[in-house]
């Protein structure tokens, strides 16, 4: 088992993507590949572990300032391949973030659950994780304030 950093143009995305987009479903390959891109020079990197050539868990994060946690690791994204899921890939994944985490000098590691995702919060409530805010998203898109 191995975690790798994967940028956008490896061969090993689509391998990637499968995993991913059991948690970004809106998502096609195309979609995917392009927002990755886009992101890139943003700090957005994904950091996937592989076993026997196939990809068994996929993160997507980046190094970031603010003003309210200082320097951190935000996860964007942090999904097991379902199959594989209870067999310690997540840890494997996550023990990863929180080792570059602190490597970079970061004061924490932060992301965002959906409310519904609750074998996910468990996942984070054992692997240490707090609640400490809610997140809101105003949609501008059919907005009839605009």
């Amino acid at each position: 088992m191995s975690v790798v950093e994967v940028p956008p143009g490896d061969g090993r995305l689509e391998a990637v993507f499968e995993v991913m987009r059991e948690l970004r479903t809106h998502l096609s390959f195309e979609q995917f590949r392009d927002r990755y891109e886009r992101a890139r020079p943003e700090g957005y990197r994904v950091a996937a572990v592989f076993e026997d050539d196939e990809c068994r868990a996929v993160a997507g994060y980046r190094l970031m300032h603010n003003l309210v946690s200082g320097f951190h690791i935000y996860v964007d994204d942090l999904v097991t391949a379902e199959r594989w899921r209870s067999h310690g890939y997540g840890r494997e994944l996550n023990d990863y973030l929180v080792a570059r985490a602190s490597a970079e000098g970061c004061e924490s590691l932060q992301l965002d659950s959906a409310t519904y995702r609750r074998d996910a919060h468990r996942f984070y409530f054992r692997e240490r994780y707090s609640i400490w805010s809610f997140h809101f998203v105003r949609p501008l898109q059919g907005d009839p304030a605009q």
